[in-house]
């Protein structure tokens, strides 16, 4: 029998509620991620229409509410910064001159990064993901990390190689160019 959206173990997601105890919240973390008050704005109504929408796929054993709303709103996030990067000139059309960017506002360029970077390292295979981890991003000697997992140097070459590549791969079906 499939549950309806908006269900929560059992119950009606209260959005008003979960609105009235996390919104303000959510708002000012996308506002200083986006640095646009009308973005984040978007985002936070983004975040409880995702929430609503996947509701039963809420466990409350796992995470609580604030914080499976956060992890939403991240990926709401990382999406609006990718938006707003492959569309820079939509953002003057909407807001003038940048009125509402707060003082050393704008999107935390590396933060974003960061994040899809952990996200495309999570979808590429654990041995292509060590190997970069501990090189490139470590920046780790090849020979240290090969003796270290027990495997020839050309091995963990290999591994950096295809990982890389796999890594590609993963961001372009993140829709974001590496």
């Amino acid at each position: 029998m499939m549950r309806e959206h908006g269900r929560l173990e059992g119950r009606e997601l209260d959005v008003r509620a979960a609105y009235a105890a996390h919104g303000a919240e959510l708002y000012r973390f996308a506002l200083r991620q986006l640095g646009d008050g009308g973005a984040a704005q978007d985002v936070v109504q983004e975040v409880f229409l995702r929430a609503w929408r996947s509701a039963d796929a809420y466990d409350p054993r796992l995470a609580s509410l604030r914080t499976w709303l956060f992890a939403i709103a991240r990926n709401v996030v990382v999406d609006e910064a990718r938006r707003s990067a492959v569309r820079p000139w939509q953002r003057t059309l909407t807001d003038g001159a940048g009125d509402d960017v707060p003082a050393g506002g704008g999107v935390d360029e590396a933060l974003v990064d960061e994040w899809v970077v952990e996200e495309a390292l999570r979808r590429i295979g654990e041995d292509h993901r060590t190997a970069i981890v501990q090189t490139h991003l470590r920046g780790r000697p090849h020979a240290e990390v090969a003796a270290e997992l027990g495997i020839p140097v050309g091995t963990l070459r290999s591994r950096v190689f295809y990982g890389l590549k796999a890594l590609r791969l993963a961001m372009e079906e993140m829709g974001v160019e590496p």
